[in-house]
């Protein structure tokens, strides 16, 4: 005899377990997990293009820049501020570039003369254009004596010194530094704590 099914309304219907839904919880389980990895993935894009394109941290190495920036300090340079015209570079940045006479090293230094000033070093006292340069930035125990004949600053070039006359290697020594080889302006000291906040 074939057996009869039972339709009683007491009897559940019985599902086979390959067509149940998963429960709830886990739906939404892995929903937050696929958002989280969307949200990561976002994350690592914009923080790729601020480093490429905006900023990008460095760390201070040596002492050419005191007192306005110090050995093993971490500061951010923007990138983008000279990269697509937005702005020239100006007189008092302080920039980061490719060492004219080796390229893999990169330097900071501020910009003193623009193309076509006239740059002239007497006993340590900068002259710009004729006048003496006030510099409140070099203190008196970080100048030097040295002295440089007037040269012009060429087309496209700018001279660049240290703060920290008495210990730096900067244009005195191998000449003004070309726009090209200018990738960043120093702005802002993130370490240490102390010290965090925007460069003038």
């Amino acid at each position: 005899m074939a057996d009869v099914p039972n339709n009683s309304p007491d009897q559940p219907a019985v599902v086979p377990p390959h067509t149940q839904d998963p429960p709830r919880e886990q739906r939404t389980g892995v929903r937050q997990t696929l958002a989280w990895m969307r949200d990561l993935m976002l994350s690592v894009v914009i923080a790729v293009f601020v480093i490429l394109f905006l900023y990008q941290p460095v760390k201070v190495e040596g002492t050419s820049m005191m007192p306005s920036l110090v050995d093993q300090e971490r500061i951010f340079i923007n990138k983008f501020v000279y990269r697509f015209g937005w702005s020239d570079v100006q007189r008092g940045d302080m920039v980061v570039f490719w060492f004219p006479q080796d390229p893999s090293k990169s330097y900071i230094k501020r910009v003193i003369g623009l193309p076509g000033d006239r740059v002239r070093i007497d006993f340590g006292q900068v002259y710009l254009n004729g006048r003496p340069l006030i510099e409140p930035y070099v203190p008196d125990e970080f100048r030097d004596r040295f002295s440089s004949p007037e040269t012009v600053v060429p087309p496209d070039k700018y001279y660049v010194l240290g703060d920290h006359r008495s210990s730096s290697n900067d244009s005195r020594s191998w000449g003004p530094v070309h726009r090209r080889n200018i990738f960043g302006k120093a702005v802002f000291v993130y370490w240490p704590p102390e010290k965090i906040g925007p460069l003038p």
